[in-house]
């Protein structure tokens, strides 16, 4: 039998807060939580074998011979674009009704708008974790995170989950904020591409996901410049993330060895053809053949270049039954920590498809 630990809820200190939070605290510790069975889990004994490459077809080129590929929101009842260069928010379609003509196009909308934000959608999360298979698999291989919890029995849903006593997130609290720019797992040989995340329990307020642009990040450089990072390609790794977890944090369990991979500082989208920059801050660790201090240099400019372009960011605010689908290829995204005051829970699904070896913008360029 596993060893499992597992997630209890237990009475937060003491602390002054008004009548509505104190009902609301109380009325969360008495009822029985509706998703209770998708409670994080950390199996001491769980472990898997290195990944292994696999041939990835995006459904968005299908439907790029579509007569119409934005049909599936032709019954929204509202499509508002949430800045010019980043993110559509949609009401009024069902993602667990969409068939594959539809997901096919849902696929390539994302990859055009890098995220879309879907609200009233709890038929899709309640639907519950063989449907969350199902529709993971179809946009790609799904991902098993190494180190993170995942429900009893469902090690392909990744979660997020943080309450009064528990935070089982890769935080760091000794930095001064709580926003890292990362791109989901980009140190996995083929890392995440059309990626589906929602909230099951969330604070009242805060607690948001902000989203940035890397296809408008890159078009602000100047081509020669942008001319010159073609050329390069960094390393990005996994070892520190799983060094935290065998520090005892996050649940203690590192259940696939850690990797690094070389990628390409600027890809190209397989389906749209857009370049994008794809360097982070969290996993993103040097350039190939620089010295140390020129890799540094050039890493940080990027890094402060993504920290500052308030221009090319969405921030998506959580409503309950909101899914939210982003382009990990072409988009980075952070969460933001401020509401560990409130003593509240944030609990949250990710479906994680993984997608192509990034493609180099520069042809000819060898990983």
């Amino acid at each position: 039998m596993s060893t499992v630990e597992t997630i209890t809820q237990s009475i937060p200190s003491l602390t002054l807060r008004n009548k509505s939070d104190e009902a609301e605290s109380t009325k969360q510790q008495e009822e029985p939580y509706k998703y209770a069975h998708l409670l994080p889990v950390f199996p001491k004994d769980e472990h898997y074998p290195p990944l292994t490459p696999f041939e990835h077809v995006d459904p968005g080129h299908r439907a790029l011979s579509h007569p119409n590929p934005r049909a599936f929101l032709d019954n929204a009842t509202s499509v508002i674009d949430i800045t010019p260069r980043l993110g559509t928010e949609v009401r009024g379609v069902n993602l667990a009704e969409l068939d594959n003509d539809g997901r096919d196009q849902l696929a390539l909308e994302v990859a055009r708008r890098g995220l879309v934000v879907f609200r009233d959608q709890q038929d899709f999360i309640d639907r519950g974790p063989e449907f969350y298979r199902e529709w993971g698999r179809y946009f790609g291989r799904l991902h098993i995170h190494p180190t993170s919890g995942h429900p009893e029995g469902v090690p392909e849903l990744h979660l997020v989950y943080r309450d009064a006593n528990t935070t089982y997130n890769f935080e760091q609290d000794e930095r001064i904020t709580s926003t890292t720019w990362h791109s989901d797992v980009s140190y996995e040989l083929q890392p995440p591409g059309l990626t589906t995340f929602f909230l099951l329990s969330q604070p009242k307020t805060g607690g948001d996901t902000i989203f940035t642009s890397q296809v408008s990040t890159l078009s602000r450089l100047s081509p020669q410049f942008v001319a010159f990072l073609k050329t390069l390609k960094a390393v990005h790794s996994g070892f520190e993330q799983a060094e935290y977890s065998r520090s005892g944090r996050r649940g203690g369990v590192v259940r696939r060895e850690p990797v690094q991979n070389v990628h390409p500082v600027i890809r190209k989208h397989p389906v749209t053809g857009d370049e994008a920059l794809y360097v982070n801050r969290q996993f993103t660790r040097r350039i190939v053949g620089l010295k140390r201090e020129e890799s540094d240099a050039i890493l940080n400019f990027l890094y402060d270049h993504i920290d500052k372009s308030v221009d090319n960011q969405a921030r998506v605010k959580w409503e309950p039954n909101t899914v939210v689908i982003w382009d990990n290829r072409v988009t980075a995204h952070s969460a933001i920590v401020d509401f560990e005051k409130t003593n509240e829970r944030r609990h949250g699904a990710r479906i994680t498809p993984q997608a192509e070896r990034p493609i180099p913008a520069l042809d000819g360029l060898e990983l």
